[in-house]
């Protein structure tokens, strides 16, 4: 056991380590040196729609020129899971040796083709080639459209200029320039008509001692809008929003247990008294009850214990994106060490599921360890196989290869199940009794009825919208970023704020768990669970705003990924904190009646 968790530990700080790198392809091209008349390599890799982030294609797909046979590159696994797939590309580029204007091909595009190449000009589709791993991405052509009078011309470019950037002998910089050329596409008379079109390119070289070669990504021309700057008043929204709700809380719920202590405390004639006149007394009366497990224990403690395990992993996630593991201008290398993170910590979850069960006396612990790998993997593999199959329909490069596929269910059927059941013995095997600071008694107290205030409804939109509030501002950031072309840099400030998020959902579940103890009602263990994790269901009305009001996507495709996608991080969120919510109400029950004195 001991072996098996250094394992864990020692793959878990190298392995997604190793796939941080952005700049990952330079391990497999040499270290970048070039001398006169070397030949760059230089690879076409996708196309697609500028504003729909996650739909892309493979360039080859287009009618454009291309090899007699295609050669591909292998990639990593966060090139692929990002949509990559470079293949070599019929541009010959030598180091230092500038290339006047010469012919590529000359294609004879038909009326399907000429079709095609409307629908993607007016789609605004983006092109992307890389030159020693070195991403330059254009435009296929342009629109031009009057009202008055009415015209609707669509206009292909028909020659790339590239211009690459040296400094000494490395490259640094690489740009290219399609607009310098552009034909007229006609709309075909009839599906025999033929346009014969002269492709080009040509290369020029400049030097650039200012880019230092390890910082060449950082420079030049961004095709992508700039890096997201410090947004202070997100910050200030959420600091100012939780210092705020602790001090009410804190004020508030200690001052009306102080005076609950000081009234169970007295005699029983003086209590009588106040009685009539007392609100908010009733949290005493089910002691008997109030540690009473609740319904569905297995289930319950598999949906805590990948609660835990999101936290872990979005915490180690931050915190090696804000140590600078992350390129921010290649996001692959994140989605895979993100996926390795959680085949990694796996443990996490099993090790707290287990032990939670057992300490609430669960003898089946097998199927809890079953039920605790796939609280969270079945519904993802479901979303994403239905999202996959769409983009394998419609072409996309979205869509995983089937050996991509194949690696994948072997990492989580031979580090994440493993580590599971590894984690769920560890943890019931050092499991101790619950300890609760009142005994249960054999039959259940009947719940009185409520008012419309403190009612579940209630709870659930009070417990979800505060937490919300706190991450809203942030949040458009975040969707901008991912569903859009920003890049997201502030990871010091995205961890100030994910610690505030968490800081709220506790404050909040404490609050509304006391305010439902006081109404007599003892089930607390889910509703801690369900309140807190209903800010899911405003992140994901707040997803309907951005997709409508916000952003440019449309397609049936982009639109299936967004909202199949955003569903999974609202299952994401209900998970998270409602493990923080259940785990912070836990220790505010323990703690008021282990100060209560009891007759």
């Amino acid at each position: 056991k001991m072996s098996a968790a250094i394992l864990a530990i020692g793959l878990l700080v190298v392995l997604p380590a190793a796939l941080a790198d952005g700049d990952g392809a330079a391990r497999r091209t040499g270290s970048h040196v070039f001398g006169q008349g070397d030949k760059v390599p230089t690879y076409v890799n996708k196309v697609g729609p500028y504003y729909n982030t996650h739909e892309t294609y493979h360039y080859y797909s287009l009618p454009v020129c291309h090899p007699q046979k295609i050669v591909h590159r292998s990639l990593t696994l966060g090139e692929v899971l990002d949509g990559d797939r470079m293949a070599e590309a019929l541009y010959e580029i030598k180091f230092k040796v500038d290339t006047p204007e010469k012919e590529l091909c000359t294609m004879n595009l038909h009326a399907k083709d000429i079709h095609h190449f409307m629908e993607i000009i007016e789609d605004l589709y983006y092109f992307e080639f890389v030159l020693d791993d070195m991403p330059a991405r254009g435009f296929f052509g342009q629109l031009e459209e009057h009202v008055l009078p009415h015209s609707h011309k669509v206009y292909l470019w028909t020659h790339h200029a590239f211009h690459l950037q040296y400094n000494g002998d490395h490259i640094v910089a690489v740009n290219v320039s399609e607009s310098t050329k552009e034909i007229e596409l006609p709309e075909p008379a009839d599906e025999s008509f033929i346009l014969p079109v002269k492709f080009t390119y040509s290369v020029t070289w400049s030097e650039n001692t200012k880019i230092p070669f390890n910082k060449r990504n950082t420079y030049g021309r961004n095709f992508f809008p700039k890096s997201l700057e410090i947004h202070w008043l997100s910050i200030i929204n959420s600091a100012v929003l939780v210092v705020l709700l602790i001090g009410f809380v804190a004020i508030i719920v200690a001052r009306t247990l102080n005076k609950d202590f000081a009234r169970y405390s007295q005699e029983e004639e003086d209590l009588e008294l106040e009685t009539e006149s007392a609100e908010d007394q009733g949290w005493k009366i089910i002691h008997a009850d109030v540690f009473r497990f609740p319904p569905y224990k297995s289930l319950f403690c598999a949906v805590i214990g990948n609660g835990v395990q999101v936290v872990a992993t979005l915490m180690l996630i931050i915190l090696m994106a804000l140590f600078g593991l992350f390129n921010v201008h290649r996001h692959g290398a994140m989605n895979a060490a993100g996926f390795l993170v959680y085949a990694l910590t796996c443990c996490i979850a099993g090790f707290v599921a287990a032990r939670l069960y057992r300490q609430m006396e669960g003898t089946n612990w097998a199927w809890n360890i079953v039920a605790t790998s796939c609280v969270f993997t079945i519904p993802f593999f479901a979303v994403w196989s239905c999202v996959n199959s769409l983009a394998w329909y419609h072409g996309s490069t979205q869509a995983l290869p089937f050996t991509t596929i194949v690696l994948l269910i072997l990492i989580w059927l031979c580090i994440g199940f493993p580590l599971t059941v590894l984690g769920g013995i560890v943890g019931k095997n050092t499991a101790g009794a619950f300890d609760a600071p009142c005994r249960t008694k054999n039959v259940a107290r009947e719940i009185p009825a409520v008012p419309w205030c403190r009612s579940l409804p209630v709870h659930l939109i009070g417990g979800g919208f505060l937490p919300f509030s706190a991450i809203s501002v942030e949040l458009y950031y975040v969707f901008a970023t991912v569903w859009g072309r920003e890049h997201y840099a502030l990871y010091g400030i995205l961890l100030l704020v994910f610690f505030i998020l968490l800081a709220v959902t506790a404050c909040i579940s404490v609050a509304l768990t006391y305010f439902q103890l006081s109404s007599e009602d003892y089930r607390w263990w889910w509703r801690s669970v369900f309140s807190a994790g209903f800010t899911g269901v405003f992140v994901f009305l707040y997803s309907i705003f951005y997709y409508f009001m916000r952003s440019n996507m449309s397609g049936t495709l982009q639109t299936v990924q967004f909202f199949g996608y955003t569903l999974l991080v609202c299952y994401v969120f209900l998970l998270m904190l409602g493990a923080v919510g259940f785990f912070s109400s836990l220790v505010f029950v323990r703690y008021i009646y282990k100060h209560l004195k009891l007759d």
